[in-house]
């Protein structure tokens, strides 16, 4: 089983130049016939900041966090759910949506959620640079700890290819995953600290909701660009976190090896 695993694995550093070319593709795709093309990755997030900030800010006028400008403070967590909620969720329909390419061809599937969580990438990068903005707009310090978010990325990046990898190949079999992840997602949003802060929580609901584990990426987004907190400040955190994104890792592979040789047959 083991060897079976890293041959899966190995696979995928096979096909990296196919992986590239169909994302760009992928994200080429979403723009075509529009006039603004590419540029629209842009004004989304913006957009969507820009409403937040009127609405929280302005309406609502909520209080900077810990002397950080709520509009920062908030956006450097929807980074990094975003990112994770675009690459489980696009991730879940990826082997239906290419039916095609798995029916007709000799085709290594499971690239196809590598495909979608590169193509996110790209996104992400402009949400990023937004992020930043932001923060040199707001004078804020710079700091090395910004190069920090890369091990964060990492972390999210090996949670959500377990999750899209499982997801992908159940949604094969049963295609209401596809709408149960959506739900999953969305309460998972309100239960991670974007919106909130942790701190005004009881201690003992801080432990259960710790247990989340991109709870320890949002917070890690934060850490790096905002707080310039180390990772290794939290051991047991981290510790508890690359347990728990192994085991989804490691899990999701096996499930989506399993069922890869019956999708042509279905599909």
């Amino acid at each position: 089983m083991i060897k079976s695993f890293f041959y899966f694995i190995r696979l995928i550093f096979l096909q990296k130049h196919l992986i590239v070319s169909m994302a760009k593709r992928e994200v080429a795709t979403q723009y075509v016939g529009s006039l603004l093309g590419f540029v629209w990755t842009f004004i989304q997030p913006m957009v969507m900041i820009f409403v937040f900030w009127v609405v929280f800010s302005v309406g609502f006028r909520v209080q900077p966090m810990k002397d950080v400008p709520f509009v920062v403070w908030l956006t450097a967590g929807m980074a990094a759910w975003f990112l994770f909620a675009d690459i489980v969720n696009g991730s879940a329909g990826v082997i239906v949506a290419n039916a095609h390419l798995i029916k007709k061809t000799l085709f290594h599937s499971q690239i196809l959620p590598i495909i979608k969580l590169v193509s996110c990438l790209i996104t992400h990068s402009v949400f990023l640079s937004v992020l930043i903005g932001l923060i040199l707009f707001q004078k804020m310090p710079f700091s090395l700890y910004y190069f920090q978010f890369l091990y964060y990325l990492l972390c999210m990046v090996v949670l959500a290819i377990g999750l899209g990898w499982a997801v992908s190949a159940l949604n094969v079999f049963i295609r209401d995953i596809g709408q149960i992840v959506g739900v999953v997602l969305q309460i998972g949003f309100w239960a991670t600290p974007i919106f909130w802060d942790i701190n005004m929580m009881p201690a003992k609901i801080q432990v259960i909701l710790k247990l989340n584990p991109m709870f320890y990426i949002v917070q890690g987004y934060r850490e790096s660009f905002i707080y310039f907190s180390p990772f290794w400040k939290h051991p047991y955190q981290t510790l508890y976190f690359w347990l728990v994104a192994t085991i989804i890792f490691v899990g999701g592979a096996l499930i989506f090896k399993k069922l890869k040789s019956q999708f042509a047959d279905v599909l």
